[in-house]
């Protein structure tokens, strides 16, 4: 059940770096430097060794015509729809970039820790809005795996991506331990529970479920948590914390209509999975998702 969560963050944490072109697949080879090193990655992304099968069976049945960007966008559909999730239209057609950058990676993936104001700012670069943020933020952010309103329904549907998904201590350990006592924004009983998955010192790998509710289903618990005072991460508890209104508000319309989550939440993956892809000259369709073809 975690690795529908993983693939899914695999697409976003590629398309947040130069754009949906499957560089995070990179491993290091020659003059490439893999984004796997950087620290929103590093021991943290899952999910490569599935995207090698299912790239081994298309070269089998349809050589060098799928791209590892388009593989991970399906794959990220397929997760969210095996997961209960909604469906929605692909465009595809993408090329696989021949450069990673991992000094990016470091610099344009939300931690888990951000402020509401850091969360607007990094989706705006990437043309995404604060609908989009709310609802991709489910499955957008660094630990294990998440939109303003001109329509502001963008930003706070991609955090919707943190309905399924584990993360680890270290990633929210500093809300249960600080020199000024637990993080009072967390429901008491909900951050003595995860006192006792994750002790003060040492467990820095114990995981937690984002949304403990319903870990493996796809649907609008986690905002209801979030209302509760039981977003895991900081960057979900700032939804609602941080007071911004739009965001508040679509927390709670998204908390009390599945429906209308799950429709943002297509939408805003729609725009995310389109964020600088590569077509007709530029790029390459790879032949392993691991490396550029002039390597093999």
């Amino acid at each position: 059940p975690r690795m529908a969560a993983s693939l899914l963050r695999l697409h976003f944490h590629d398309c947040f770096v130069q754009g949906c072109d499957a560089s995070v697949l990179l491993d290091d080879s020659g003059a490439i430097v893999s984004e796997k090193r950087a620290a929103p990655n590093a021991n943290s992304l899952r999910g490569f060794e599935v995207i090698d099968e299912i790239k081994a069976k298309i070269e089998e049945a349809c050589p060098e015509t799928v791209s590892c960007a388009d593989i991970l966008a399906l794959a990220a559909r397929g997760s969210t729809l095996l997961s209960g999730g909604p469906f929605w239209d692909l465009p595809l057609g993408r090329k696989d970039s021949i450069t990673a950058n991992p000094v990016l990676a470091n610099n344009s993936i939300p931690a888990p820790t951000s402020t509401i104001e850091n969360l607007i700012s990094s989706f705006n670069q990437q043309g995404l809005d604060q609908a989009d943020l709310v609802a991709l933020s489910a499955q957008h952010l660094s630990p294990c795996c998440n939109i303003y309103l001109h329509n502001h329904h963008n930003n706070v549907s991609l955090t919707g991506g943190h309905t399924i998904g584990m993360a680890r201590c270290t990633t929210f350990k500093q809300r249960l331990y600080n020199q000024n006592g637990p993080d009072l924004t967390l429901e008491r009983a909900y951050s003595n529970d995860l006192r006792s998955v994750c002790p003060p010192s040492g467990g820095d790998n114990n995981l937690s479920p984002l949304d403990y509710a319903s870990p493996v289903r796809f649907d609008n618990t986690y905002y209801k948590l979030i209302m509760g005072g039981r977003g895991l991460l900081t960057s979900d508890e700032v939804l609602l914390t941080e007071n911004v209104p739009n965001i508040v508000a679509l927390v709670k319309a998204y908390a009390e209509d599945e429906d209308l989550f799950m429709n943002q939440f297509a939408q805003s993956m729609i725009k995310m999975g389109s964020i600088g892809a590569l077509s007709g000259s530029n790029g390459e369709v790879r032949k392993n998702c691991r490396v550029v073809n002039s390597g093999i």
